[in-house]
């Protein structure tokens, strides 16, 4: 799976997010200033890596994930994990609890997830 730029990263969300979507929808969603087609060249470079999909409607294509959302996270979490964090999810852990982003409660409330085998989310 090819890795994202940020304004590609952007526009996955918002497509993730609405499911199918014009470009027109994608400008919309953004509240943005940014000219119709860049955005609709960022679209089809996804197209193109294989993460949206569109079909023809009128004279417009609409647009639709080809990739679910939870495959690519779990793809790029791996990856920082590994560049970042020496392949240690304790070491991600501890990071975040240094940066006060994770807090004891919270803390505990995963553990209790994970002794419950449950999905945190």
């Amino acid at each position: 799976m090819e890795h994202l730029t940020a304004q590609e990263e952007e526009i996955m969300l918002v497509i993730w997010k609405q499911g199918k979507v014009f470009v027109k929808e994608i400008i919309a969603y953004l509240r943005t200033d940014i000219p119709y087609t860049t955005i609709a060249s960022t679209v089809k470079n996804l197209e193109k890596k294989g993460y949206v999909q569109s079909e023809k409607m009128g004279n417009a294509f609409r647009y639709f994930p080809a990739i679910p959302q939870d495959d690519y996270k779990k793809t790029f979490m791996k990856e920082v994990v590994e560049d970042y964090f020496q392949n240690s999810y304790k070491q991600l852990v501890n990071f975040f609890v240094r940066e006060k982003k994770l807090t004891a409660a919270e803390l505990q409330e995963i553990i209790k997830m994970i002794e419950q085998n449950k999905d945190p989310l």
